[in-house]
């Protein structure tokens, strides 16, 4: 199959970026120094958060969080299995049990009836993520952390910029981790970043992340032992740069979106994306798109197949955890609503590269491909 020519994503990068990597090659450090401090101040002061703790991946994050926080292996940890998912498997990683709950079928968010029927008195941790771009119910999931005297994480790998009742999601969190990697707005090529307001967790945090560079003219052993999951200055000069533009960059990607509905609205039964009341502000990760009811799993598999062989890079948005066999052969229960979901949603190319005739070919190519193999079911955002 040859390449294609449209991309699922193509990264927002321009002469500044390309400038300030120039200048940190030529500089005499370019492993995590001064630019990774500097990114870490930037990030923390833009999401409203006392610390900021840069790191190499969201996985990693994780389980640097889980360490912080010194989960034990009896202790349980529920979670969504419908996203990206690779931030979760740092629990199995660490050791701690996952225990996965449904989704909301509109928000495609951690459901709070399914999270409540899961909790234990083995319940540690609840982590729920801004799935896709759109905010988690936080208020009731604060409420039933705080009253299991569980910790809450915020996944907010998928959501920068969306705010949830007027605020910035990653200020919901005990502990909040974003991710720096395609095909979000904000890319350092990979790593995340973790905020906090608690002195205690940042400090254990950055103790588990590395030794300091004031510590490592010393022979003196670490207080913790550091797992060596620093960020680069290479990566925190290029997300800096991108906070920098960050606002316009958002701005874009929601004009590319807005091209994409009004293309859209050539399908028959087309609905507005969903936003739930308290969602203020959705900045979406990627395109999603919901097959009509009349599909099943193998015919959108052939709608993707279809739009490759027309140059168009489409992708199934999510396997949910529970179905893969590690975590299956690991008695992980059913999620109805994710397996519904996920068996009939396609995302298509979003980026800000994108241009009009190109969203005009992919959307009529899009619904010749869903007429051939649905029988013109409808598609919905």
């Amino acid at each position: 199959m040859s390449t294609p020519s449209i991309v699922l994503s193509d990264p927002d990068i321009g002469r500044a970026e390309l400038e300030e990597i120039e200048a940190i090659l030529r500089s005499e450090q370019i492993s995590a120094g001064n630019k990774v401090e500097a990114f870490e101040s930037a990030f923390g002061s833009y999401i409203g958060r006392r610390y900021a703790i840069a790191v190499a991946s969201p996985t990693l994050a994780l389980l640097l969080c889980l360490q912080a926080y010194d989960l034990q292996p009896d202790d349980e940890v529920i979670l969504s299995p419908y996203s990206w998912w690779q931030i979760g498997h740092a629990l199995s990683w660490y050791g701690v049990k996952p225990v996965f709950a449904d989704i909301d079928y509109y928000s495609g968010t951690l459901s709070i009836k399914s999270t409540e029927a899961l909790m234990t008195p083995k319940t540690r941790a609840i982590m729920a993520g801004n799935t896709k771009g759109h905010p988690a119910a936080w208020v009731a999931l604060r409420e039933l952390a705080n009253a299991a005297g569980a910790i809450l994480l915020e996944d907010s790998t998928e959501a920068i910029g969306s705010r949830y009742q007027d605020k910035l999601v990653g200020s919901f969190g005990d502990c909040s981790i974003f991710g720096f990697a395609q095909p979000g707005p904000l890319l350092c090529g990979e790593g995340a970043m973790i905020v906090t307001d608690d002195m205690d967790i940042a400090s254990r945090l950055k103790q588990y992340r590395a030794r300091s560079l004031t510590d490592r003219a010393s022979v003196s052993a670490a207080t913790r032992p550091p797992l060596q999951a620093e960020m680069s200055n290479l990566q925190a000069g290029l997300g800096l740069m991108q906070l920098s533009r960050l606002d316009g960059i958002l701005v874009r990607r929601q004009q590319i979106e807005e091209l994409y509905f009004e293309h859209m609205k050539s399908f028959e039964g087309i609905k507005d994306p969903y936003r739930g009341p308290d969602a203020t502000e959705v900045h979406w990760f990627i395109y999603e798109v919901h097959l009509g009811t009349r599909f099943s799993r193998s015919s959108r598999d052939a709608i993707v197949n279809d739009l490759r062989t027309h140059g168009i890079e489409a992708a199934a948005y999510s396997h949910p955890m529970h179905m893969q066999s590690y975590y299956r052969e690991r008695g992980a229960a059913r999620c109805p609503t994710a397996e519904r979901v996920s068996d009939r949603t396609l995302v298509l190319p979003f980026h800000p590269r994108l241009d009009e005739e190109e969203i005009a070919f992919i959307i009529e190519t899009l619904k010749d491909a869903s007429i051939n193999i649905g029988a013109g079911a409808a598609i919905y955002l």
